[in-house]
């Protein structure tokens, strides 16, 4: 993609999601992540009723009665977008590619962020940490995440989902807004490194899918390719058993993805690229407000 090309797309996609940050997200954003994080105010001494985890043991023990410490809510968060960049993204069969709309959903978030005065970062991962985009505030530097977003080549094609969750826990030391986007197709199971993170940050997670993962078209010999594996063959899409088969096992798939979520006690939703992207974030906004 040359220079020029990107800076149209770049300009195309900052148009649209500044657009839906300010005219639809704006207020739903807030309200379901503000008031998430809280910094340490003062301390001052103990009142009947409040809460004995809240107590400053070292303060208590000076003056010899108990004191607890008091916190508000934080006037900025930190923001941080894990974009899973794997091989298995640049699949698309309908309106665009997986890798399109999360490109699309990501400019989306980090535009309501600097909105309400957050900072915003980007964690790109495959099955190593790809890029890190340290968080700031400004219309420049998220016009760069879009850039790199749109251009970024990585340097291995398969997927740790785990990995990526595990580098975040490590890497940032106070409270995180943390959206993972990925098609989270991985057999590996992430449930520890989620438990962790979520323990820690607070955890969001974006499935993005391809319509035909669910559902196979009855259009006879078809030639397939795993992108993250390289391994190619050919299916007869005119088999029902295959078809049946293979919607069996995205059913199997996403139970176990629903169970991962459920068990470490994470937000997430699913959305297909012949979606509207912009109802799922608002279901989910909602939910969380």
């Amino acid at each position: 993609m040359d220079t020029s090309e990107i800076i149209k797309k770049v300009r195309k996609i900052e148009i649209k999601a500044r657009g839906l940050s300010q005219n639809i997200f704006a207020g739903q954003y807030h309200s379901a992540f503000k008031g998430r994080g809280m910094a340490f105010s003062e301390v001052r001494e103990y009142q009947y009723g409040d809460d004995v985890r809240d107590i400053d043991w070292n303060v208590t023990a000076r003056f010899h009665r108990p004191y607890v410490k008091v916190f508000e809510e934080e006037r900025e968060l930190t923001v941080m977008l894990l974009v899973d960049v794997s091989g298995s993204l640049d699949f698309g069969t309908v309106r665009q590619t997986k890798r399109e709309m999360v490109t699309e959903i990501a400019a989306t978030l980090a535009f309501s962020a600097i909105q309400n005065n957050d900072k915003i970062g980007v964690i790109f991962f495959s099955d190593r940490i790809e890029k890190y985009i340290p968080p700031k505030k400004g219309r420049r530097h998220i016009l760069y995440i879009i850039r790199e977003l749109l251009d970024f080549k990585p340097v291995s094609v398969r997927t740790d989902v785990g990995m990526a969750v595990s580098y975040l826990t490590r890497m940032m030391k106070r409270r995180t807004t943390a959206f993972l986007l990925s098609d989270f197709y991985t057999r590996d199971d992430f449930t520890k490194a989620m438990q962790i993170a979520n323990s820690k940050h607070d955890m969001v997670a974006i499935q993005v899918y391809d319509p035909r993962a669910k559902m196979l078209p009855d259009i006879g010999l078809m030639k397939v390719l795993d992108a993250e594996t390289g391994h190619e063959m050919i299916i007869d899409t005119g088999s029902a058993k295959l078809r049946q088969a293979h919607t069996r096992y995205w059913v199997e798939r996403e139970d176990r993805l629903h169970t991962l979520f459920a068990k470490s006690k994470v937000d997430w939703t699913s959305v297909a690229t012949n979606e509207n992207f912009t109802k799922a974030l608002m279901l989910l906004f909602k939910k969380r407000a």
